[in-house]
């Protein structure tokens, strides 16, 4: 199997080295289970008495960041994992030891085809952060304005794309020879990494979505989104404008800057659920790091490399959610739950114990979703739900916020914002634009029916004025005739009161 993972003398090298890494922190066992021969020589050096959670994640670290994303997704799995396993993959972090400037310098010039001096006015030699994708350093226009710049490391491309045509294989081979492994949906999981990281790698994106966010909060004067200059940016540097304000640590560290903890708390929950529940795309990592509290009780989010999208119809499943636990309906998140079980024969017992238990602890009163997500995550590892792995940023951002919220603000309670979502969802709903837009299907559903309107029109009303409707016909040909008829009178029906 080694030899199906080595296929490209380009990969064998990293092969080779996540062999070691593994083998160093004792981890040579599970790699021989998935193909991986030892390496010659090496032992468990780093073994010892640590916990396999820590091994785990120490090597995850070693490997760098395609492992480190890996690990980042794994623990949103509360749903498959243990918490053991969760708060040591918590702990995964993408910092890494900054480069020199004049590697920074080298890289800027390649990417812009011109020297920083050229291009800004300035750039601080010392950089603000390093991380395993990015290092970013202050700098200034020649116009005068403050920016940040967020610089691609060189050469971390071509070893992330190494990285994922590994993980593309180990995840098909971890589905074929694994019915437990088969529960994480490990090929699923290995595209949506690959997809992420390559959008991530590509700066374009990030801006991209800055701007998208920005746009869905247009009306909002009290969030700040950081302008991004394309004139000067490209896909491995990112120039965006510099905001200055405090991170949301404390409400002691707020009060003492002038800015209210209460107001900031409401801001942020109000932003989140507008993001997820309205407007269907949301900052999917939005921790104190990359959040700034600004005079006059605003925020500023930052870093919009990971963005979560929300189907229409998985943000009525999730209102769906919120609404059953807070009015204390068992009957309606069963039935929520088990539309996302499907396609893991989880017995409807199952899914309605989970409910039951999920409302008795959490249903009817304050929702305070850092307490009650982790929970429900249990109960569905308990009765072998497994959550769709498009849901489980949703529940990973609406954790790190009420988390974030809860630290400024202790006690804050997510019901009120919720509310104001509601009654906000509702007004998007009846807004002219939706009406339009629902009219227009309708219309097109009745163009569909074409040629035969006339004709069912008549025989519904012949059928009206002779009064009660005789048997329905047992042909297939009548029972069609019927389902058009009823088909084309509720669709008039509905366009009427839409028109009127």
């Amino acid at each position: 199997m080694i030899k199906l993972l080595a296929a490209t003398a380009r990969d064998s090298a990293r092969v080779s080295e996540i062999t070691r890494v593994a083998t160093r922190f004792g981890l040579g066992v599970l790699m021989a289970g998935l193909g991986f021969a030892p390496e010659e020589g090496a032992a468990d050096v780093e073994g010892g008495p640590m916990p396999l959670p820590r091994r785990t994640r120490l090597a995850m670290e070693t490997l760098g960041p395609s492992f480190v994303k890996i690990g980042q997704i794994l623990a949103t799995r509360s749903d498959l994992l243990g918490p053991e396993w969760i708060e040591e993959l918590e702990q995964l972090h993408s910092d890494a030891p900054t480069l020199p400037y004049h590697v920074i310098r080298a890289a800027i010039e390649e990417t812009l085809g011109q020297p920083p001096e050229s291009a800004f006015a300035s750039v601080d030699p010392e950089p603000l952060a390093a991380a395993s994708m990015a290092q970013v350093h202050r700098a200034t226009l020649h116009d005068g304005r403050e920016v940040v710049l967020k610089v691609r490391r060189p050469g971390v491309r071509p070893a992330m794309e190494a990285d994922l045509r590994l993980i593309a294989q180990l995840a098909a081979l971890a589905e074929r020879s694994s019915a437990e492994a088969r529960r994480f949906e490990p090929m699923t999981m290995a595209r949506e990494l690959s997809r992420a990281m390559l959008e991530e790698l590509d700066f374009t994106s990030e801006g991209r979505n800055a701007e998208r966010i920005a746009e869905d909060f247009a009306d909002e004067p009290r969030l700040m989104i950081p302008a991004i200059h394309w004139e000067v940016s490209t896909d491995a540097l990112l120039v965006m404008d510099y905001i200055a304000g405090v991170k949301p640590t404390s409400g002691e560290t707020l009060t003492s800057a002038g800015i209210n903890p209460q107001a900031i708390a409401a801001l942020g929950a109000d932003v989140v659920l507008r993001m997820v529940l309205i407007n269907g795309r949301f900052h999917g990592d939005p921790h104190p790091g990359n959040l700034l509290c600004l005079d006059g009780n605003r925020l500023a989010l930052l870093d919009f490399g990971m963005i979560g999208h929300v189907s229409p119809r998985r943000r009525a499943e999730f209102i769906a959610f919120i609404q059953s636990i807070a009015s204390g309906d068992p009957a309606g998140l069963a039935d929520v739950l088990e539309l996302w079980a499907q396609g893991h024969a989880v017995p409807r017992a199952n899914v309605e114990r989970a409910a039951e238990q999920v409302v008795q602890r959490h249903g009817g009163g304050a929702l305070v979703l850092s307490a009650m997500i982790p929970d429900f995550m249990r109960l569905l590892r308990e009765e072998r739900l497994v959550m769709p792995p498009d849901l489980l940023l949703i529940f990973k951002a609406m954790v790190t916020i009420d988390g974030v919220l809860n630290r400024i603000a202790p006690g804050f309670d997510l019901s009120s914002a919720i509310r104001r979502a509601r009654v906000r969802i509702v007004a998007e709903r009846l807004s002219p634009a939706r009406l339009a837009g629902t009219s227009a299907a309708i219309v097109r559903e009745l163009a569909k029916l074409g040629e035969d309107a006339p004709r069912l029109i008549g025989a519904l009303r012949r059928r009206i004025e002779a009064g009660p409707a005789p048997a329905p016909p047992s042909s297939e040909a009548g029972a069609r005739w019927i389902a058009g008829a009823i088909t084309l009178a509720g669709a008039m029906v509905a366009l009427a009161v839409l028109i009127t």
